[in-house]
């Protein structure tokens, strides 16, 4: 019988007690916006496949594309700076 101690390493590296360190929380918050508006772009997709196709949902599923894909450019040009929040 195989002992299952390295199991325990694996549960005990996500306990409930370890946080998020200080640059992880600034990395999400720089990345927020982006994240924002995946959200929106996955609503709109969501809302589109829900109802039938009309003009309105593709235009609400096309600006919601353009608005995730300019905050992930903004984003990367901003990383590319070497500009930090």
């Amino acid at each position: 019988m195989n002992p299952i101690v390295t199991v325990q390493e694996a549960v005990t590296a996500f306990a409930d007690w370890m946080e998020p360190t200080d640059a992880e929380l600034d990395a999400i918050e720089l990345e927020m916006p982006a994240i924002l508006a995946d959200v929106d772009m996955i609503d709109a997709e969501i809302a589109a496949l829900e109802t039938r196709p009309a003009e309105l949902g593709a235009r609400r599923t096309r600006r919601a594309r353009r608005k995730a894909l300019a905050t992930r450019v903004a984003l990367a040009n901003r990383a590319d700076c070497g500009e930090a929040a």
